[in-house]
């Protein structure tokens, strides 16, 4: 049989940033509730009052509160190092047989070259390559018989340092990139390894990114 909390928590749980508000405590309950009003009468088949609603909303916002404290935001508090690179192009070219050749051969010049910053990741169907402007040049022609559909310059990378818990953790990365969302930057590229991720974005915004990411250490 289905409740009035059982379907608030069903509507409320299709619209990820509405969930985080009410855990964040960010919202007017009264007003929301008579925003999902008619959703709650539509699923119940019957009318509902809106203090009904506004007891489950409250309800539910607690629980959602004690998950988010208890979990993501103790993993957060324990974030590491977080790096900022900037000056970076970032490349992506369509697969081919030959281009894996041609990554081997930029990684030996970038074995011969100190300090450059190169990440780079394969789809299906395509292969990112993010790297210093110093290389440009270089990739340009080495590359110049691939298919390149996307070349965006003045980048930068923040690369973030993750607790190991948070492989066990569920909603870590959903947490910081609606961070980054509700600042409204804007996300590149995101290359992840198990304990590390690597944001790209436009040059002007590293700054923003490092300290919405950094803010989130002291939650």
């Amino acid at each position: 049989m289905k409740t009035i909390s059982s379907v608030v928590e069903n509507v409320i749980h299709r619209k990820p940033f509405l969930q985080s508000a009410l855990a964040e405590g960010i919202i007017n309950l009264t007003s929301l509730s008579r925003q999902i009003k008619p959703e709650i009468e539509e699923v119940l088949g019957k009318d509902v009052r809106e203090g009904a609603i506004v007891m489950a909303l409250k309800r539910l916002s607690e629980h959602l509160e004690f998950r988010a404290t208890h979990k993501i935001v103790k993993v957060l508090k324990d974030i590491g190092e977080i790096t900022v690179r900037s000056s970076l192009v970032d490349y992506t070219f369509l697969t081919s047989e030959s281009i894996l050749e041609k990554q081997a051969e930029l990684m030996r010049e970038i074995h011969r070259t100190p300090d450059v910053f190169y990440t780079s990741s394969r789809g299906v169907n395509e292969i990112n390559i993010v790297t210093s402007e110093r290389l440009e040049s270089y990739i340009d022609e080495l590359f110049k018989h691939e298919r390149l559909t996307q070349k965006v310059k003045n980048l930068a990378s923040v690369t973030v340092r993750l607790p190991n818990e948070n492989v066990v953790v569920p909603g870590i990365y959903y947490f910081i990139f609606q961070r980054l969302a509700w600042e409204g930057i804007v996300l590149h590229e995101v290359i992840s390894t198990t304990n590390e991720f690597t944001i790209i974005v436009d040059d002007p915004e590293a700054d923003r990114a490092f300290t919405v990411i950094k803010a989130l250490k002291t939650l």
